[in-house]
C-alpha cells in the first residue's frame, strides 16, 4: 500500500516518539488479551474431552447429566463431584485463572478479603471473588465504554462544531450561547442525579456521560472550519457549485481532523476515569460487574487488604499513563513543526 508522504512522515514522528511508540504496543497488545479474558480467567473449562467427544463449556452450556450426572442444570465445573465424573472418562483444559469475575472461591485459607495465593495470585475482594479476573474484566470494560464514548462524542462534536465553523452568524451565535451554558453547569453533580435517577447500566452510564463529554471538540473544530472555511480552493469549489455538505466533507474536514485526532486519546482518558469516579462512588455500573471503581471503593473499605488498593491504582495508573503517552506521541506526529527533527 502506497502512502501519500504526509502520511509517512506522521508515521515516522510517531515512532520518533519511543515512549509513545511502545505504549501503544502495549496498550494495544493488554486490549486483545483482556477482549478474550474469557480464554484467560474463567470458571468454565476451555476444552472437555468425555466419552470419545469433544465439548466446549466457554461456548455452550451443557447439563450435569452430559457427564454422567444427576441434574439437568449447567454443570458446575468447580465443583469436585463433577470434576471426578469428567476426569473418570476424559480430561479439562482450564484457562490460566480458574475464577470468572463474578465467581466466589468458597475454599479460601482465611475469611475474605484474603491474601494472594497460588489459586488467586491478586487476592480475593471481600466477597471472596478474584482479584485478576477482575482486573482483566474491569479492564476490558473501561476501556471499551471508553472507545464508544469517545467515537459517539467525537460525532457528535465535530458535527456541530463543523456547523458553526461553516455557516456561522446566527447559528454560531446561538450555539456558542448554548454550549457556554451548558458547559458551566456542574456536570459531576447531574452525572450523579442522573444516575441515582435511573437503573445503571452500560448503555445507561454511556448515554448519561454522552450529555457532556461531546462539547470538548466543538470549540476545536469550529476554529478550524472558521479558519478554512476562507480559503481559495473553498471559495472556488463554491463557485463552481459544489454542495456545502460535500465542501465541508471533502475539503474541510480533514484539516479539523488533524486538531481532533490529537485529542481523542485524552478524550478517551477522560471517559475512562468519568465511569471509574461514577463506579467508586457506587453509581456507576451494576452491584457485581467488574468495575475498576469498585475495586478501589473496596480498597478504601478494606484498608487491612492493601493488595486490593495497590491493584485498582496499578491497573489504573498503568492504563491511563499508556493513553497519556499514545496522545503525547500522536500529537507529536500532527505537530508540523516536528517536521524536520
Amino acid at each position: 500500500m502506497n502512502l501519500s508522504p504526509i502520511t509517512q512522515r506522521r508515521l515516522a514522528q510517531f515512532k520518533a516518539n519511543k515512549r509513545g511508540f511502545w505504549s501503544f504496543w502495549i496498550f494495544l497488545t493488554l486490549l486483545i488479551l483482556c477482549l478474550g479474558a474469557e480464554f484467560i480467567a474463567n470458571d468454565k473449562p476451555l476444552l472437555v474431552g468425555f466419552d470419545n467427544a469433544l465439548y466446549t463449556p466457554v461456548f455452550n452450556n451443557y447439563p450435569e447429566t452430559t457427564f454422567g450426572g444427576d441434574f439437568e442444570t449447567e454443570a458446575d465445573y468447580r465443583d469436585p463431584y463433577v470434576q471426578e465424573l469428567i476426569n473418570a472418562e476424559g480430561w479439562m483444559v482450564w484457562p490460566p485463572i480458574k475464577f470468572s469475575y463474578d465467581t466466589i472461591n468458597y475454599d479460601l485459607p482465611q475469611p475474605a478479603p484474603s491474601p494472594p495465593t497460588i489459586d488467586n495470585i491478586f487476592g480475593t475482594d471481600d466477597q471472596g471473588r478474584d482479584v485478576a479476573a477482575r482486573v482483566i474484566y474491569g479492564f476490558r470494560i473501561s476501556v471499551l465504554f471508553g472507545l464508544i464514548l469517545t467515537l459517539i462524542s467525537s460525532v457528535i462534536g465535530i458535527t456541530a462544531g463543523a456547523f458553526q465553523g461553516y455557516y456561522g452568524g446566527k447559528l454560531d451565535l446561538i450555539m456558542q450561547r448554548v454550549i457556554e451554558v451548558w458547559s458551566s453547569l456542574p456536570s459531576l453533580y447531574i452525572l450523579i442525579i442522573f444516575s441515582a435517577m435511573f437503573i445503571p447500566g452500560f448503555w445507561t452510564l454511556l448515554a448519561i456521560l454522552l450529555l457532556f463529554s461531546w462539547v470538548s471538540l466543538v470549540d476545536v473544530v469550529r476554529a478550524e472550519f472558521l479558519r478554512t472555511r476562507n480559503f481559495d480552493y473553498v471559495k472556488a469549489a463554491n463557485a463552481l457549485g459544489v454542495s456545502n455538505l460535500t465542501i465541508m466533507r471533502r475539503h474541510v474536514l480533514p484539516n479539523a481532523m488533524v486538531a481532533t485526532l490529537t485529542l481523542m486519546p485524552f478524550i478517551l482518558t477522560g471517559s475512562i476515569t468519568a465511569l471509574t469516579s461514577l463506579d467508586f462512588l457506587g453509581l456507576g455500573l451494576p452491584p457485581g460487574s467488574a468495575s475498576l471503581g469498585e475495586m478501589l471503593a473496596q480498597g478504601k473499605n478494606n484498608l487491612q487488604a492493601p493488595w486490593l488498593g495497590i491493584t485498582a491504582f496499578v491497573s489504573l495508573a498503568l492504563m491511563l499513563s499508556l493513553l497519556t503517552f499514545i496522545g503525547e506521541a500522536v500529537r507529536d506526529a500532527f505537530d508540523p513543526r516536528k517536521a524536520n527533527l
